[in-house]
């Protein structure tokens, strides 16, 4: 790897404090860099050598979503070795990524949500741990659902760390280290709290996180996504549930009721509104499926 692109990768970890999977995807977007230069300074190639790079790219088929973190990649190094003065201008600015098919997120209906969660997720597991697993997992559902968090801020919370049982809140760390506070339902609250009570009994001494494995170590967000998958299909949800669709489900339900964007923005912890306008989109689903149900010119009946 070039020199210059492992400074760029280090101050993005030191100073911008980049995610472990940020710096991954960034050092494969500039490993290709290294591929196109064939042996040439990569902080020299020109912008027919990324255009050239980024139809390649194209023709072995890479997705458009893809080729954009790619390009986006790329911008940002050569604009880090413009604002350095090792270069002069931006060989990346003027390129454009394929255009991409825009899809919204998937979200789970309400009587989805309802019928996902309110159960047991009974299973045929007779172990003496299955018990606390399925009131640990009802809790991490709530908890999702309640206040639209990231699986890897679920994950990542440590009791009592940031969950409040008496204020009704959770203070979480986002990405790039940003700390917001969000409410928890009152179904969630009483989930959390079954849970905090069969917890001793799982947990290993020192032990900090919220959400234990079996073997009472901290649940890896894996776990936490096929667990879910298991559940859903044991509740009779009738589709595939991952964790991000109940953050999805989170954001277009409050949405829906409230119309509040900002608030929904901020409970999200998104850095832009432009971020948060794809759940106007699914609002939008909803008030188009009533129309056409509702008026009676909207469609033949």
């Amino acid at each position: 790897m070039d020199a210059s692109v492992e400074q760029f990768l280090t101050e993005l970890a030191v100073q911008r404090r980049a995610s472990a999977h940020t710096l991954r995807a960034y050092r494969g977007d500039l490993e290709r860099l290294t591929t196109l230069a064939a042996g040439a300074d990569v902080a020299q190639l020109k912008t027919p050598q990324l255009r050239r790079g980024l139809m390649q790219l194209h023709a072995q088929e890479l997705a458009p979503r893809s080729i954009a973190r790619t390009l986006s990649a790329w911008r940002s190094y050569y604009a880090w070795l413009a604002r350095r003065g090792t270069i002069a201008l931006n060989p990346a600015d003027g390129l454009r990524a394929p255009k991409r098919p825009r899809s919204l997120p998937k979200a789970l209906g309400i009587d989805q949500a309802a019928a996902l969660l309110d159960g047991n997720g009974a299973t045929a597991d007779a172990s003496a741990a299955a018990g606390p697993l399925l009131t640990r997992d009802a809790a991490m559902f709530e908890l999702f659902y309640s206040s639209g968090l990231r699986l890897s801020e679920l994950v990542s919370l440590d009791w009592p760390g940031g969950l409040d049982l008496s204020t009704g809140e959770v203070t979480i760390t986002g990405k790039r280290q940003k700390m917001r506070t969000v409410p928890v339902g009152d179904k969630a609250l009483a989930a959390l709290q079954a849970w905090l009570d069969e917890r001793p009994a799982l947990v290993r001494e020192g032990q900090p996180a919220l959400f234990l494995g079996r073997n009472g170590t901290r649940l890896t967000p894996r776990q936490v996504a096929n667990r879910l998958a298991q559940w859903a299909q044991r509740q009779g949800v009738g589709v595939h549930v991952h964790p991000h669709m109940l953050r999805h489900s989170f954001a277009s339900h409050v949405l829906q009721s409230s119309g509040d964007l900002r608030a929904v923005q901020e409970m999200l912890g998104h850095a832009s509104i432009s971020a948060t306008q794809i759940y106007t989109h699914l609002d939008f689903q909803h008030l188009a499926k009533i129309y056409d149900s509702a008026h009676p010119r909207a469609k033949n009946k």
